[in-house]
């Protein structure tokens, strides 16, 4: 990747400033660092909120993005059943599998409550991870029998909250073979059991959530007394916490309330140090864990449960009808997985089967070396990362790329270590799931914060195979961070934004993810959006086309940014982006 050279960088102050719009497809997030080209005016809530497909699929989302942020929380947490260190990773990945599918039912623009519940539990069974994961997941399939009848009065009210709590806790009982109290089955009974003891004639759907969550918070700060070895450790248990923050979301989606305060940590630091597991901390266990996806009938599964139970612990089998047949997620720890998969062969046909070496996750890479990982909005970008040495996975600005999709990428890379510039702020979250992911095997990885393509650009620009890692990942952080970030985009529909109306077709101009421009001019906006980012400084500017812009464009932004500041060096890209004619980066 060639660029102009420039002196040392000021360190300009970052900007937090952005504008917060109501997309229907993502909450209320703004996608890819930049605010959505179809930005919506807040809606005041003047009733009481409704329990239906829309506030189900804000739920997931929400769910989704808390887990986020709690999962390396949810991970130091883990020492029980096994000390690996990846329950915030797995139920993440739960989550994101949930959230994925019902976010594939909901853009049908018909789907109903039940419609979207039924996805979200199907997800969670098809992409459930770990022991946590799946009891998510049987908590979730419990949920969708209580909302999933085809649209009932009493699936929107708080009694049927209730009902649907309980149910998610009896079920997630019924999966595990040994339940053991001090887990997330403990959190979950005592949730439900808070808001059964809320209900009354007057109670509210947001009364009942509200309960349930403090209910679960109460119960999280109590498992220490209930496990020794959580009390040994000092901490709270992970799959507990991990359930709060789902509970914690579907209070905040109904009335809009910022989330509870975290629960009273019980070590000496906010987070505690990660426990990995070592090979002699599981050597009293079984050595193996084996996941697989069973299709098999209803009679087919106390056999099987009966097979597996002698074999080890740690079983889980969950699921239940699907069409003709039955969909289960097994899930056991043993000594001997080939037994364990011939139980499933038995009981019907197992598939998407996972063995884990639990007293060793590692998994030698091909060689040694470093590699860089980029997302790219465009075939110009693509090319622009690749020619910087990455392995680029093209995706579009505003759509957030999956786990799957980045740990495949960072896998294929072969080389023991992987840097990832995720360039969109949805994708930092994903990026560091998969990160976690492919840490348990093994690789280092780290992922820098690029919110926005620029921003890679910037990092890409200083990445240095042949320096120390921490060195690398240091100065490919403080571009980004020195980056800051425009850009100019048509409106699509009416809408109230910071910069005042816009109506279809005005040019609108961009700095920092606010939307601070309206005109009618493409170049004459892109000018403004440069003018008013160099206003506090800069050494280089970085202008970045998109798929329909013409080439005077950047010609009429440059010559501006030439004549009024002649210090400063213009570099040009075709990035073949869409939505977007142009990305703006100042160094």
């Amino acid at each position: 990747m060639v660029r102009p050279t420039a002196g040392p960088r000021r360190g300009q102050p970052k900007q937090n400033t952005r504008f917060e719009a109501v997309n229907p497809n993502r909450g209320n997030r703004l996608r890819g660092g930049y605010a959505s080209t179809e930005p919506q005016p807040r809606k005041v809530m003047t009733r009481e909120p409704v329990l239906d497909a829309r506030v189900a699929l804000r739920w997931c989302q929400a769910a989704l993005e808390g887990l986020a942020v709690a999962r390396e929380e949810i991970d130091a947490l883990n020492v029980y059943p096994v000390p690996d260190g990846d329950t915030g990773t797995n139920l993440y990945l739960t989550m994101e599998s949930a959230t994925q599918a019902a976010e594939a039912v909901a853009g049908r623009g018909d789907a109903t409550l039940a419609d979207v519940v039924a996805a979200a539990a199907r997800g969670a069974l098809l992409g459930a991870r770990g022991n946590s994961g799946v009891i998510m997941a049987q908590m979730l399939r419990g949920v969708s029998d209580v909302f999933g009848s085809p649209e009932p009065q009493h699936a929107r009210d708080a009694a049927a909250l209730v009902s649907a709590l309980e149910r998610a806790a009896r079920d997630g009982y019924a999966a595990v073979a040994k339940p053991v109290e001090g887990t997330i089955l403990t959190v979950a009974r005592a949730a439900a059991e808070a808001a059964a003891a809320a209900l009354d004639d007057e109670a509210s759907l947001p009364d009942v959530a509200l309960a349930a969550a403090r209910g679960a918070r109460e119960a999280l700060e109590r498992t220490p007394d209930q496990l020794d070895v959580l009390k040994r450790a000092g901490v709270v248990d992970a799959g507990g916490r991990g359930l709060t923050v789902v509970l914690d979301a579907f209070d905040t989606v109904l009335t809009g309330r910022r989330p509870l305060p975290r629960p009273r940590e019980l070590a000496a630091h906010d987070v505690p140090e990660v426990i990995f597991a070592a090979p002699e901390a599981v050597q009293a266990g079984p050595a193996y864990e084996v996941m697989y996806l069973l299709d098999a009938d209803e009679q087919a599964i106390p056999a099987l449960r009966a097979a597996l139970e002698p074999m080890g612990d740690s079983l889980l089998v969950v699921g239940g009808a699907s069409g003709d047949n039955g969909l289960w997620n097994v899930h056991v720890h043993v000594d001997d997985p080939g037994a364990a998969i011939e139980a499933g062969i038995v009981a019907g046909r197992p598939h998407q089967i996972r063995v884990t070496y639990l007293a060793e996750q590692v998994s030698a890479p091909a060689r040694p070396g470093r590699a860089l990982v980029a997302f790219a909005a465009g075939e110009g970008l693509a090319e622009l990362f690749e020619s910087a040495g990455a392995t680029v996975v093209r995706s579009q600005i505003g759509r957030r790329p999956s786990t799957a999709e980045m740990l495949q990428a960072i896998r294929q890379c072969s080389v023991t270590e992987v840097v990832v510039l995720p360039n969109d702020r949805d994708g930092i979250p994903v990026a560091e799931a998969a990160a976690a992911e492919a840490r348990s095997h093994g690789l280092r990885v780290a992922v820098i914060p690029t919110t926005v393509q620029v921003q890679g650009i910037a990092a890409a620009a200083v990445h240095e195979p042949g320096r120390a890692f921490d060195t690398d990942v240091v100065a490919m952080t403080t571009a980004a961070g020195h980056t800051r970030h425009g850009a100019v985009t048509i409106a699509a529909r009416e809408a109230v934004t910071s910069a005042g109306v816009c109506q279809p077709g005005d040019i609108l101009g961009v700095v920092e993810g606010d939307f601070a421009i309206i005109g009618s001019d493409l170049a004459g906006v892109a000018v403004e959006v440069v003018r008013r980012m160099l206003a506090v400084g800069g050494e280089l500017v970085t202008l970045v086309t998109g798929q329909d812009a013409d080439g005077s464009l950047a010609e009429s932004v440059g010559g501006v940014v030439h004549a009024e500041h002649p210090e400063v060096d213009t570099v040009v890209y075709a990035g073949g982006q869409a939505r977007y004619p142009l990305l703006i980066g100042v160094e």
